[in-house]
């Protein structure tokens, strides 16, 4: 069980491995409409979703909890390092989007980084919060969360 600081990153998470898949099996040809239809229907449906909760999410991300693990010491630098290039990889890719050349490929790269990106920080980052921090510098955090997700940070 999650923290309840965590809990409304999981769920964007929880999401974002829905749309990681639906945009793997787009690029590949197995979800309809097919063709370059469908991609452009599924790059639309990314960037709607990036907008919507991705962006706020990495924000509060960056803001509050990264910072926060990074304090525990320098050999959390390397993950959170590779989490944060994960972030503009992933921005980059949504603005990829715009184009219809080569969307196959751009759709089936975001939703597999989508996928290891989230599952990372599921796995270490998450559970790194969880076994390191105490529980009201974790309730801090979580109404930091909250408010940056609602834009109000």
């Amino acid at each position: 069980m999650r923290h309840p600081a965590l809990i409304p990153l999981s769920h964007d998470h929880h999401h974002a491995l829905a749309l990681a898949l639906r945009c793997r099996k787009q690029a590949l040809g197995q979800l309809k409409p097919l063709g370059k239809a469908g991609l452009c229907e599924r790059a639309r449906e990314a960037r709607n979703f990036f907008s919507l909760h991705l962006a706020a999410h990495f924000h509060a991300e960056e803001a509050a909890l990264f910072p926060m693990i990074e304090s525990l010491g320098a050999e959390q630098g390397p993950l959170i390092d590779r989490l944060k290039h994960e972030h503009e990889r992933l921005r980059s890719l949504v603005d990829a989007m715009e184009a219809s050349d080569g969307l196959g490929k751009v759709l089936f790269e975001f939703g597999d980084l989508l996928e290891s990106h989230v599952r990372r920080e599921e796995r270490e980052l998450f559970a790194l919060f969880e076994a390191r921090i105490e529980e009201a510098e974790a309730d801090a955090i979580g109404r930091r969360i909250k408010a940056l997700l609602a834009g109000h940070g």
